[in-house]
């Protein structure tokens, strides 16, 4: 059997892989930005948001496999009431991470299952992390170092590398940092018989 994975996040694909789910990657197409600004507007919360950003991609790909449980996810990086996204450039994350040099900050990770675009089950997970009050001579060479893989991720920072020397604090479950609760995703798979018990 085979899960679909709505999403063309690499890090997200390696993730199941390492852990045996058998996976088709087909991405939605979603205006993530415009989505984001209508659910401000309504007032919608970060976890709240993660987990309709990441439902409304699985339901745009779940009709192409109807067999299929379509995983949907989406994660939101939260400071002090502000909402940040991936960074477009290195110039966008140099200037995101001086912001959130010396603050803590929380990541909040969603993941929505749907087959045939009924809705099987969610989770949002959160982490909180705190950047060190790094000096301007640690982060360009942090930039240099880590270099356009950083734009991959909404923090501008990958914890399973270089970007583990940015933090003094984490509190939370590493695979919720990484943009996917994965332990309570194999569950509900081992539950639904898509992985063995």
């Amino acid at each position: 059997m085979s899960v679909v994975l709505a999403s063309a996040s690499r890090a997200r694909r390696v993730l199941l892989e390492a852990a045996g789910v058998a996976l088709l990657v087909d991405p939605a197409a979603v205006d993530e930005a415009s989505l984001k600004a209508s659910l401000a507007l309504e007032g919608a919360g970060a976890p709240a948001m993660a987990e309709t950003l990441a439902e409304v991609k699985a339901s745009q790909v779940s009709p192409r496999h109807p067999a299929l449980i379509t995983l949907g996810a989406d994660q939101i990086l939260e400071c002090e009431g502000r909402c940040y996204d991936k960074p477009e450039d290195l110039a966008a994350a140099k200037a995101q991470l001086q912001a959130l040099r010396g603050r803590r900050h929380r990541l909040i990770s969603s993941l929505v299952a749907l087959r045939g675009g009924q809705r099987l089950w969610h989770h949002t997970g959160e982490a909180q992390l705190t950047m060190r009050d790094f000096s301007d001579e640690f982060l360009a060479a942090y930039l240099t170092a880590a270099g356009p893989a950083m734009l991959e991720s909404v923090g501008a920072y990958q914890l399973e590398g270089p970007g583990a020397q940015l933090f003094s604090r984490i509190e939370g479950d590493y695979f919720t940092i990484l943009g996917l609760p994965l332990l309570p995703l194999l569950e509900f798979l081992r539950a639904q018989g898509e992985l063995a018990a």
